[in-house]
C-alpha cells in the first residue's frame, strides 16, 4: 500500500511538471482590437519552441539548393514581409514569376498564393522550396541537411517530438508565419482604439473617400484586413502573360483573375500588383482613376473616377496611416543577429 501511494504521488508530480512545462511553452498571440480570433490547425498549435524553430528555418538559406536564398530573402520584416523589387531573385539570380506579397496577417488568409490555390500555410511552404526560380530544391534534401545539424535535431524534438523531416519543416515555418499579426497602425489606434489624436483630418477625410460610393474602394478592400479575400481582374492589361486563377481552376472566367490583396502596411510594400508593375501608390491611384483596360474578365466594380489634388493627398494620407511601425520593428519577427 505504501508503494502504491508513493507511485501515485510521483505520478501526480510528473503530471504537474509536464503541465507546467506545456503551459510555459504556449505561444500567446496578441490579437489587435477589431480583429477576430484566428483559426489555428489542431495539429500545429502555437508553442514557443515551434515558433522559434520556424523563425530559424524562415531565415536560413539551407532551404535553397545552393544555400543562398531563404524565405527572408524575399519577405523582409521592415517591408511588412514583402520585397522592394518587382520580382525577387531566386537561386542563381533567377527572377521570380510574381511579386512577393506581404506575409502580415497571413494567419487570417483563407486561400494562399495569387490564384488562391492552397488552403493552408503548411502546404504553401512547399511552393518556394520546389519552384525552379525560387529555391529549386526538395524537402527530402533539406531534411538530410538538417539531420546533420545537432541544433536542428534538438529543436525539432522539443517542438514536435521527432527528428527534422518534411512534417516538422512545413509546420514550424507555418507556425512562425502565423505570429506575424499586424494591427496597431495609426488608423487602428484611431478607428478601433478611439485615440483621436493619433491621426489628422487628412486621414479622416481620406478614409471617408475610401469608403465612398464614388471611389468604390470598399467593394473589394473591406473588413479588418482591407480585403474581401475574393478574386478579380482589375484591368491592369488587355493581354496577360500570367493566367492567374485560371492556372488553378481551368475555368475561362478565372483567366487573369487574381486574389485581392490586403491594404495593411500598403505604403511599405511597393511595387504593386501581381507582377510589381506599378512603382508607387500614386501610380496605383492613376490606374484606378482610368477605370482600367478592357478585358473580358474585368470586374464591373472597376469604374473611372476623378480626384482633386486635395482629395488625392487625403486618400494617400489614409493609406499611409495603415502602416504599423510596431509590427515592422518588432525584434521578435526580425532575423536574429
Amino acid at each position: 500500500m505504501r508503494f502504491a501511494g508513493l507511485f501515485f504521488g510521483l505520478l501526480l508530480v510528473l503530471i504537474a511538471c509536464t503541465k507546467e512545462d506545456n503551459d510555459t511553452d504556449v505561444y500567446t498571440l496578441n490579437i489587435p482590437y477589431g480583429f477576430p480570433q484566428p483559426v489555428i490547425p489542431a495539429d500545429n498549435d502555437l508553442t514557443q519552441t515551434r515558433v522559434a524553430l520556424g523563425k530559424r528555418l524562415f531565415y536560413d538559406p539551407v532551404l535553397s539548393r545552393d544555400s543562398t536564398r531563404s524565405c527572408g530573402s524575399c519577405h523582409f520584416a521592415h517591408l511588412a514581409f514583402s520585397d522592394s523589387v518587382a520580382l525577387s531573385p531566386g537561386v542563381e539570380h533567377r527572377p521570380g514569376t510574381r511579386n512577393a506579397p506581404s506575409l502580415a496577417n497571413v494567419i487570417y488568409q483563407e486561400k494562399l498564393l495569387r490564384e488562391g490555390s492552397l488552403p493552408t500555410l503548411e502546404m504553401q511552404v512547399l511552393v518556394p522550396v520546389q519552384e525552379h526560380n525560387e529555391f529549386d530544391f526538395s524537402l527530402v534534401f533539406i531534411t538530410e541537411r538538417l539531420l546533420r545539424n545537432p541544433e536542428y535535431v534538438d529543436m525539432a524534438q522539443k517542438a514536435y517530438g521527432r527528428a527534422p523531416d518534411p512534417y516538422v519543416i512545413t509546420r514550424a515555418i507555418a507556425a512562425f508565419e502565423r505570429t506575424l499579426v499586424s494591427g496597431d497602425s495609426p488608423f487602428d489606434q484611431w478607428y478601433f482604439q478611439g485615440k483621436s489624436h493619433v491621426v489628422n483630418m487628412d486621414v479622416v477625410r481620406g478614409y471617408a473617400l475610401f469608403q465612398s460610393e464614388r471611389l468604390g474602394c470598399k467593394q473589394c478592400h473591406s473588413g479588418f484586413l482591407f480585403t474581401n479575400q475574393a478574386f478579380a481582374n482589375n484591368g491592369l492589361y488587355q493581354d496577360y502573360t500570367d493566367p492567374g486563377r485560371f492556372r488553378f481552376t481551368g475555368v475561362e472566367s478565372d483567366r487573369a483573375v487574381f486574389k485581392i490583396p490586403s491594404l495593411r502596411n500598403i505604403a511599405l510594400t511597393a511595387p504593386y500588383m501581381f507582377d510589381g508593375s506599378l512603382p508607387t501608390l500614386d501610380a496605383v491611384i492613376d490606374h484606378y482613376q482610368t477605370g482600367g483596360k478592357a478585358h473580358p474578365n474585368k470586374s464591373p466594380l472597376i469604374k473611372p473616377f476623378q480626384l482633386t489634388n486635395e482629395e488625392r493627398s487625403e486618400l494617400l494620407a489614409f493609406l499611409r496611416s495603415l502602416t504599423d511601425e510596431q509590427f515592422v520593428n518588432n525584434p521578435a519577427f526580425q532575423q536574429d543577429p
